[in-house]
């Protein structure tokens, strides 16, 4: 029997960087509660951007934010992984000597940006419904800190490949999409997140389902048996999960929840 299900957003449940989301999920989340299953929507995004996506059922559902580094619900934080501030601030100076790339810097509730771009900056609140603080350096922010990330509009897994391979030991560094490279603190990942809930609520991997699209969700999909790689995922993923449903933009992942129900 299914007791978890855990789905990424972008890429998987809507198009990337939008928060139109087929409103029958809500009904259908609710209907999977009923039969008592769980429902976890796993994401490289804030909590805060999570919670407006699900609005209607956001006091129903587990958040795993920020790539696993923040697991909550309903806006209370369950689990949280920092990353070592010198460390955070060494990669974010990195990432500034390459003029191509925007950073970010995540703390528990808050991203913190001091970009000029300021399309870029309504595009990350109004497309992703962050909590953004804009500042004149990121680098003189007092908080904790649970990603950095850096951005290009294409090809960002290229343009980063010489700081990917100086942290790589240290930090979990992870490419999403075509835009994103995340990074957390070592060892933390999506698939990390889903083993701290199914320990919590005592739940098998044969008894989770999981839908991804990109290289993010593979230690996902790792710890569900009943993993599912939407029909317009990276090779990597599709050849990582167990199953493959139908693409985005049709609905795979709610068509495969209907079904289930």
């Amino acid at each position: 029997m299914i007791k978890l299900i855990a789905s990424d957003i972008d890429g998987t449940l809507v198009t990337d960087g939008t928060n139109k989301v087929n409103p029958e999920i809500f009904e259908v989340v609710l209907k999977l509660k009923e039969k008592g299953i769980q429902f976890a929507a796993a994401s490289g995004r804030q909590w805060v951007s999570i919670e407006r996506l699900f609005e209607p059922v956001k006091e129903r559902i587990f958040y795993l934010s920020d790539n696993g580094a923040y697991v909550g619900c309903h806006g209370r934080n369950l689990f949280l992984n920092t990353i070592d501030r010198e460390l955070a601030l060494e990669m974010v100076e990195d990432i500034k000597k390459e003029p191509e790339l925007e950073v970010m810097l995540s703390g528990p509730d808050v991203v913190y940006m001091d970009t000029k771009d300021q399309e870029f900056v309504d595009w990350i609140i109004d497309g992703y419904k962050f909590q953004v603080k804009l500042v004149e350096d990121v680098r003189e922010v007092d908080d904790r800190f649970i990603k950095v990330s850096a951005y290009k509009k294409h090809g960002v897994q290229e343009a980063t490949k010489e700081i990917r391979k100086k942290y790589e030991n240290r930090m979990k560094v992870t490419i999403s999409g075509d835009m994103w490279m995340d990074c957390m603190a070592l060892g933390v990942c999506k698939g990390q997140a889903i083993e701290v809930l199914q320990k919590g609520l005592d739940i098998k991997p044969e008894e989770t389902m999981a839908f991804g699209d990109q290289l993010n969700d593979v230690e996902m999909l790792g710890r569900a048996y009943y993993s599912f790689a939407v029909g317009n995922a990276r090779p990597e993923v599709k050849a990582a999960a167990r199953f493959q449903t139908d693409t985005n933009r049709n609905d795979g992942v709610l068509k495969i929840l209907k079904m289930l129900l």
